[in-house]
């Protein structure tokens, strides 16, 4: 049963963080950040809502990219109980989208309740402050692979000129996280 994402809890700052990604390299959030900022997406590779938009958010990162603003993927799910999202299987994933973003392990899933992050995908965008400022869907379209209206685009863009968005903010649906119980 898919379940959405909370609201934007604006303006909040996050603590920084270490996490390593899939080859074991420890990525510190603080310097995760573009001159623009940055967009943290939780993902993972079994959701049907995230393997339906993963051209989408290849397409994306890439624009935002271009405008300054970095992007990284947090996968918070049990990988013992969810043996779709394993290390072996977020490569593949990579690799079938060219995901040029760096893809982190929430081993503990202590990151993924800082966050509050309820589903995938979840897309968090923060401002050059380290500042929340977007928290939705990546476009109108939802989990259809075509391309709708551009928000999370149209809100980051909008963020790395004034470090705020007016852009009307949508939770996001999906899978919810896979807790370890």
């Amino acid at each position: 049963m898919p379940i959405n994402s909370a609201s934007c809890k604006f303006n909040w700052i996050p603590k920084n963080f270490l996490l390593k990604d899939l080859n074991d390299n420890e990525v510190n959030f603080y310097d995760s950040f573009g001159k623009n900022g940055l967009v943290v997406m939780f993902l993972c590779n079994h959701c049907p809502y995230v393997r339906a938009i993963e051209k989408k958010i290849k397409y994306e990162v890439d624009m935002l990219l271009s405008i300054g603003i970095n992007s990284l993927a947090i996968m918070s799910n049990d990988q013992e109980s969810y043996s779709e999202d394993s290390h072996i299987n977020l490569r593949k994933q990579i690799i079938r989208n060219n995901f040029s973003f760096p893809y982190l392990i929430d081993f503990d899933q202590s990151i993924a309740k800082h966050f509050n992050a309820l589903c995938t995908p979840d897309f968090f965008g923060f401002n050059s402050e380290k500042s929340l400022q977007y928290r939705g869907r990546v476009d109108s379209y939802g989990k259809d692979e075509k391309i709708g209206k551009r928000e999370l685009f149209y809100a980051m863009n909008e963020i790395s000129e004034k470090k705020y968005t007016n852009y009307d903010q949508f939770p996001s649906i999906g899978c919810s996280i896979k807790w370890k119980y």
